[in-house]
């Protein structure tokens, strides 16, 4: 394991479980770019896009919070397609993902459509 990685943490009974944010964001960059309509995932600091077929945590920020996690997911939708309906369905097929796969509670997830692309 990397030194400087960020983990969250969930306490249970028998103990704590910490998930390295990097495995959240890969659930939530696969579970977005499997949605009907997302090209890409594209970082939230200069817009450099990442091709669909390839899964990174690029365009994806997670803030931990007492009350649960805070996912915002920087995305590009692929032409033709309706921008708010494929931005709900990725909100919720992340939520699910994230929820079936750590357990940890989500306060919400965001989506930014940074651009649409003609591919």
């Amino acid at each position: 394991m990397a030194e400087n990685k960020e983990y969250i943490t969930q306490q249970e009974n028998t103990g704590s479980i910490l998930i390295s944010e990097d495995v959240v964001a890969s659930i939530a960059t696969a579970a977005a770019l499997e949605t009907e309509g997302v090209s890409a995932m594209l970082s939230a600091a200069g817009g450099d896009l990442k091709p669909s077929r390839k899964m990174s945590a690029k365009g994806v920020v997670i803030e931990p919070e007492d009350d649960g996690l805070r996912i915002t997911l920087y995305v590009m939708i692929r032409y033709g397609y309706v921008l708010a309906e494929v931005a709900g369905k990725v909100q919720k097929a992340v939520l699910a993902a994230l929820q079936d796969m750590t357990g940890f509670t989500i306060r919400s997830v965001n989506v930014m459509i940074g651009g649409i692309c003609f591919d």
